[in-house]
């Protein structure tokens, strides 16, 4: 749906002499644009993130998914914000979800958790950029839920707040680091995937300054996709 919806969208905007852009953050100044990944598990027709008596009316496999996904969040950025632009969007100063925690009212909490009931309870996961990839991103979202670790906790220690990678350099690093990326994708779809936003990476400044540059605009995926729609 979320391709097709792309697919459609930039053939309305080409007819009315337009073009539609899935850049995080096209216009410096004001907020970006998200691709909040709204998700929940259910079993026989049964919402297994919905406890009427949990926290936030989140179920005890709710909050471990939430553990989850917080965990393993740094490692997992450059599936979730993929190309250089999207670190623009993840700026503080225009509710952007840079923050690693999970929040029913926090706009800087990367994991929403919106009121709900045994139909609608889930959780949003808002450090999603438009112009990731929805099928990895998905694929993601679930390994994590089935093979990830929760947060450690030390209840002696008061809570660190943490935040996302500031550019794609940080999250390519983070990406290359881990074990856990290489354990979900494979080492040699881990391999391909670094090769590509390494290229990307490289071709644009280390730093992301105040303003757009063209190289992030140029040698991104969605614009290439845009030019070889626009070639049928």
């Amino acid at each position: 749906q979320i391709q097709l919806y792309k697919l459609v969208c930039r053939q309305v905007a080409t007819s009315m002499g337009m073009t539609a852009t899935f850049l995080p953050k096209p216009v410096i100044g004001i907020n970006g644009s998200g691709m909040h990944t709204n998700f929940s598990l259910f079993k026989d027709g049964k919402n297994l993130f919905y406890d009427k008596k949990g926290k936030d009316s989140l179920s005890a496999l709710g909050w471990d998914y939430v553990s989850k996904l917080l965990n393993h969040a740094p490692e997992l950025s450059l599936i979730f914000s993929s190309s250089v632009n999207a670190y623009r969007r993840l700026d503080p100063h225009f509710e952007a979800p840079n923050q690693i925690k999970a929040s029913a009212i926090d706009r800087g909490a990367m994991v929403r958790l919106p009121v709900g009931n045994d139909k609608t309870t889930r959780l949003e996961i808002r450090a999603v950029a438009p112009d990731a990839n929805p099928y990895l991103v998905i694929f993601a979202i679930l390994k994590i839920g089935l093979n990830g670790k929760r947060l450690p906790v030390n209840s002696n220690r008061r809570e660190r707040l943490r935040f996302l990678p500031g550019n794609i350099n940080d999250a390519i690093r983070l990406f290359r680091s881990s074990t856990f990326t290489g354990k979900i994708l494979g080492e040699e779809n881990k391999e391909k995937y670094l090769s590509f936003k390494s290229a990307v990476a490289d071709r644009s400044p280390r730093e992301l300054g105040k303003s757009i540059k063209v190289s992030e605009v140029i040698y991104h995926h969605e614009v290439t996709n845009q030019v070889l729609w626009n070639s049928f």
